[in-house]
């Protein structure tokens, strides 16, 4: 393992960089957190950190080999990874539009999502965004040798799986937190409404890119 040092810490600093940068994974939470609560917004960031499995499944099998020398197939994982996050942005605003949160009846709303479906969400949300095909592609993909071994490859894969999953529950417990989320939850409607307008703005930046 100690001769694989240097390429663990290039590829753990690019992708701790690219965790903390904001993106769909980061609406999902807050929005999770703010109107669910601590442990929904645990389990959706838990469900993230599943979904990067995804990726680093794909890598490991060489599809990542066959998106970067046949552009079409990333194409179309571009435009399934959009149509879900634009399909989420308009599921916020149809939520905006309709539901009315305080801190007072917040807590009856939690019973409308159960955990297994807010784990799925974080999930889906990982495993079809772009954002993260594209890293795997371009990063990935060159800072690890083509001869580093498969077990040390799972590890790497293991390693970014926690440190998404610990990231956005970091995340979850900033937004959940009592003060915080009472501020919020008096004016959900409008914090639903600017988390799904930078969905949609994720999603359409990433198909003209």
């Amino acid at each position: 393992m100690v001769q694989y040092w240097p390429e663990f810490l290039s590829l753990a600093i690019i992708h701790f960089v690219a965790v903390i940068l904001p993106g769909p994974d980061f609406v999902i939470t807050v929005r999770q957190s703010l109107k669910y609560g601590r442990l929904h917004g645990t389990m959706t960031a838990l469900g993230i950190g599943a979904g990067l499995s995804v990726h680093i499944l794909y890598t490991l099998l060489g599809v990542g080999a066959l998106m970067q020398a046949s552009p079409w197939v990333l194409q179309v994982a571009k435009l399934i990874g959009a149509a879900y996050l634009i399909y989420i942005a308009i599921q916020l605003l149809k939520s905006a539009g309709t539901i009315q949160l305080d801190a007072e009846n917040a807590q009856a709303d939690v019973s409308s999502q159960s955990l297994k479906k807010a784990f799925s969400l974080g999930f889906l949300t990982n495993a079809t965004n772009p954002k993260a095909t594209l890293f795997f592609l371009a990063v990935v993909t060159n800072v690890v040798s083509q001869g580093t071994p498969l077990h040390i490859q799972l590890f790497y894969g293991t390693w970014m799986c926690s440190v998404n999953a610990l990231w956005f529950i970091c995340v979850s417990l900033v937004f959940s937190a009592p003060s915080s989320r009472a501020w919020f939850l008096n004016k959900m409607n409008l914090v639903e409404k600017a988390l799904a307008v930078l969905l949609m703005a994720f999603s359409l930046r990433l198909l003209i890119a």
